[in-house]
């Protein structure tokens, strides 16, 4: 096998383990994050229903000035706003394949200023 299938497997395997978790946890939704190497994007899943009730990216904050921290930061908190609006207050954050570091903990960081709990 070789090495990037061994990666591919140990990240698929990682994403599951994660995700059964927050499945199995509670009723509560997810907020799932991806990040690329310029942007990063959240949107809050409900899995009973399989259906995204609310979005944030980079992209559409375009107008953003600073690094790659500060802006998923601010992606974080308006996705919050998204979620407030729409009456979501709590949630559970699903970080998929990636360590809880960096531009993922400032995006959670959002999250919390905005007024979610997660």
């Amino acid at each position: 096998m070789s090495v990037s299938k061994k990666i591919d497997k140990r990240q698929k395997r990682r994403t599951l383990r994660i995700r059964s978790k927050i499945k199995s946890s509670s009723g509560l939704l997810r907020i799932s994050i991806f990040r690329s190497l310029s942007n990063i994007y959240g949107q809050i899943i409900d899995d009973n229903v399989g259906l995204t009730l609310a979005s944030c990216s980079t992209i559409e904050l375009n107008k953003l000035i600073g690094d790659k921290k500060s802006k998923a930061k601010a992606v974080g908190i308006q996705l919050a706003k998204k979620a407030l609006d729409k009456g979501i207050t709590e949630a559970k954050f699903d970080r998929g394949n990636v360590l809880y570091h960096g531009r993922i903990a400032a995006f959670a960081e959002g999250l919390r200023e905005g007024g979610l709990k997660i």
